[in-house]
């Protein structure tokens, strides 16, 4: 199990007060299980002493403007994978499975590709395991850093920390990784609209600790973030 999984996680939620009182802590499990390469680590320190410093409603207009709206940095992974396509529908349920044969409980109403949610669900697995997983998400992760940081968001400082706990190697060379770049501009103003709501019940939290058979989340879809 990684706690630096869970913390990245919260990092990548919607930042409240809890988040910003709770920075010492998370910086403290990042540092203490060495996941994160130095040099990734001190970019993701500021990061932090971002999050922790900026006044709290100017944090959360730049989280929404980054991510409520624009598709091209949803947070649910297979917005990046199936979009609008009848697949995404069976591939949340095969994810859903994945974490309830994992022990975790339904807690809130996000979907299972939701990565903050991927995370939490990460951070309950052994750690190779956890990584297995991970690493079949890296090139949507590489192509959120990039468009971050052609944004100048400090956030994407936090999608290179995730890649390099998820133990991607590429991070360390000057690769530049596309994905979907060229999406209609109408995709964007469709973020608007209301999401699909599939299950509005499922998601999960706490882990039992059974042993889980990896599924590909090549296999898996996407909805949107609910306010």
């Amino acid at each position: 199990m990684s706690a630096t999984f869970k913390a990245l996680s919260a990092l990548l939620c919607y930042p409240d007060e809890g988040l910003q009182a709770a920075m010492a802590e998370i910086r403290g499990l990042i540092a203490a299980e060495g996941r994160v390469a130095p040099p990734v680590l001190a970019e993701l320190e500021d990061f932090c002493s971002f999050v922790e410093q900026t006044d709290l409603i100017d944090l959360q207009e730049h989280y929404v403007a980054l991510f409520d709206k624009s598709r091209l940095l949803s947070l649910h992974l297979f917005e990046h994978v199936h979009g609008e396509s009848r697949d995404r529908g069976q591939a949340l349920v095969d994810l859903a499975a994945l974490y309830e044969q994992g022990g975790l409980e339904r807690i809130n109403n996000e979907l299972p590709d939701y990565l903050p949610l991927f995370l939490e669900y990460l951070s309950t697995r052994p750690l190779d395991e956890a990584r297995l997983l991970l690493a079949e998400t890296l090139h949507i992760l590489a192509a959120l850093e990039e468009r971050l940081r052609a944004r100048g968001s400090g956030y994407a400082s936090l999608l290179r920390a995730i890649r390099s706990a998820a133990g991607d190697q590429s991070i360390h060379t000057a690769t530049t990784v596309h994905l979907n770049t060229e999406l209609p501009a109408e995709l964007d103003a469709q973020w608007a609209e209301p999401p699909v709501i599939f299950d509005p019940d499922a998601t999960v939290c706490e882990s039992g600790g059974a042993t889980v058979t990896s599924v590909p989340l090549s296999a898996v879809p996407r909805r949107a973030r609910q306010s």
